[in-house]
């Protein structure tokens, strides 16, 4: 039987902080800067194959680091996947939908294996993420969200999210326009900490989701480089729009080309900086792999002709998942929307502690990157980051710190 914290209604009104604690005196690097960048939509086959359109990412940064072959998403559409790399907290019908309205999440209880059952977008105050879990042990954290901001109507410049019961209106890109010169492409979907009131309803939110452009300025020296940081591309750069037949709405080509170009501009500041240099980590990768949809305006019809739905590690749909309905009129299969999970979509991590050139075949999602962050800082194992026999990151990747435990 797997192990998972199982906390009383009662514990929650205090604060879930984990489920269970890394075992001590484990080999690991001592990583205190770790830096992680999330793209769109992509399998790894497109991203890594042969005929990659982005040879920064699929050839540079492979030759600088490691390369997961066998990392997978947690779900079908982004925002599961993205609340899941934070929280280790399951899909329910809304995330699984990307939260077309910004409404509270109501819960009815506790599962068995530590979930909170319920349905909705903003999770109650006592739900945690590994930024709550930062800050209670002195550590400091920043997102940095591109666009975020460029048109004040839509979202704030900090801490940008919709009203609580709002439509969100971050659903898709805005173009550029006289009032907004450089057009709007932030998606609130793509920024994960927002949708947990133990972070928007306090003063840190204004100080820790940031635009963009403060990464440039954080990175300068070790003091000001947060000891985690999540940097979210806009919806064109994170390779979420754009294609052969429709570019971005700012004319950029999109898709992997965008992408690529993105993280040849920002990686090498990250890689550059003093603080990384010092004992930093950096990690790329994907929230879920690509699902090719035709839909039929006339008939509001969407048929799923390919999808990437696979998971590893045991993965669980959580107690919030009902097969008896669907998302957008996919009918539901688990956390994966047409199957159990986000589909293999690969990573690549560079650190100081990695030896150039290496490639890990074993099994991680992005529960297990959670797990494998929350080990580095000696922090409890949130929602199902705190699966038994879930694997942290270990020696397959960290193979320039001699003694690394097996993962």
């Amino acid at each position: 039987m797997k192990k998972f914290c199982a906390c009383s209604i009662a514990s929650l009104l205090l604060v879930i902080a984990g489920c269970t604690t890394p075992p001590s005196g484990r080999a690991l690097p001592p990583i205190g800067h770790v830096f992680i960048i999330v793209l769109e939509n992509k399998g790894f086959q497109e991203t890594f194959g042969p005929a990659s359109p982005a040879p920064y990412l699929a050839q540079t940064l492979t030759s600088q680091g490691a390369l997961l072959k066998n990392y997978y998403g947690t779900g079908h559409f982004s925002l599961d996947n993205y609340i899941s790399m934070v929280s280790g907290l399951a899909p329910n019908i809304d995330t699984q939908s990307d939260c077309q309205v910004f409404s509270d999440f109501v819960m009815t209880g506790l599962s068995s294996d530590g979930q909170p059952i319920g349905h909705g977008c903003v999770y109650p105050k006592h739900l945690q993420t590994i930024s709550n879990q930062l800050d209670a042990t002195g550590r400091s954290w920043k997102a940095y969200m591109e666009d975020m901001g460029n048109d004040p109507k839509r979202e704030a410049k900090t801490c940008g999210h919709p009203a609580i019961g709002a439509k969100d209106g971050t659903q898709r890109a805005e173009g550029p326009s006289k009032s907004v010169p450089s057009g709007d492409q932030y998606a609130t979907r793509h920024n994960p900490f927002v949708y947990f009131h133990s972070i928007i309803d306090e003063p840190i939110c204004e100080t820790h989701i940031v635009g963009f452009p403060s990464l440039k300025q954080d990175l300068n020296a070790v003091e000001t480089t947060p000891n985690y940081a999540f940097i979210t591309p806009n919806l064109c750069h994170d390779g979420h729009d754009g294609s052969k037949e429709r570019p971005c709405v700012n004319g950029e080509p999109g898709g992997l080309v965008s992408a690529d170009k993105f993280l040849q501009e920002v990686v090498p500041e990250v890689l550059a900086s003093p603080a990384f240099k010092k004992d930093g980590l950096l990690i790329v990768t994907f929230d879920e792999a690509d699902i090719d949809i035709d839909y039929d305006p006339k008939t509001g019809k969407a048929v799923v002709t390919d999808a990437d739905a696979t998971a590893c590690c045991d993965e669980r749909p959580g107690p919030n998942i009902d097969t008896g309905k669907s998302v957008f009129g996919f009918p539901i299969r688990g956390a994966g929307i047409v199957g159990p999970g986000g589909g293999r979509i690969g990573a690549v991590l560079v650190s100081p502690f990695i030896k150039p050139g290496t490639v890990s075949a074993e099994s991680y999602n992005h529960y297990a990157l959670l797990r494998s962050i929350e080990d580095l800082f000696k922090l409890p194992r949130l929602g199902y980051a705190g699966q038994k026999d879930l694997k942290s990151f270990g020696s397959d990747i960290f193979t320039a710190y001699p003694g690394a435990q097996a993962p």
